[in-house]
């Protein structure tokens, strides 16, 4: 009985880690960034391995303090970040942006008061055709992920799509 429930166990957490892995690769971030641009017509996004790279590299140098400090994107990108605890899959990250849309009001082109929506208009930003995205743990054993956009989105005074 107790070496059943230990094989149990640890066929429960491998299958677990392999849920989470199952959800971070690049066709993973692209689907779910692409489900919420279909919701409102916008084109599908492409992954793209040189913005990737810039995510990775970014997302490594945040390893060390998990810090939601934004890169900058070079000058270059637009860009989503993520922060977990423990661990979070790149879709669970996708989905956190994207659940912002129900702050955001598009006749008028703002958020709620006091609340966010930045993540989601990235995310559904027309002018946007390809991202790359990454995921570190985190020497404090949580989790940091970041998508980068190209050519960036949220621009003031225009609408995401």
């Amino acid at each position: 009985m107790k070496l059943s429930l230990k094989l149990s166990f640890s066929l429960f957490f491998f299958v677990s880690a392999l849920m989470a892995s199952a959800q971070d690769s690049p066709q993973d971030y692209v689907n779910a960034h692409n489900a919420a641009r279909s919701q409102v017509a916008v084109p599908n996004i492409a992954w793209d391995d040189t913005v990737a790279a810039f995510a990775q590299n970014y997302a490594n140098q945040r390893k060390a303090d998990c810090q939601l400090v934004h890169s900058g994107g070079g000058g270059k990108y637009g860009e989503n970040l993520a922060w977990s605890s423990g661990d979070m899959s790149g879709t669970d990250a996708v989905k956190m942006w994207v659940d912002e849309k129900a702050n955001y009001h598009y006749d008028s082109n703002t958020c709620d008061p006091g609340k966010v929506c930045g993540h989601y208009t990235q995310v559904v930003w027309k002018n946007s055709v390809r991202v790359g995205c990454a995921k570190v743990k985190c020497n404090n054993g949580g989790t940091f992920i970041g998508c980068n956009y190209d050519p960036p989105g949220n621009y003031v005074g225009q609408k995401p799509y």
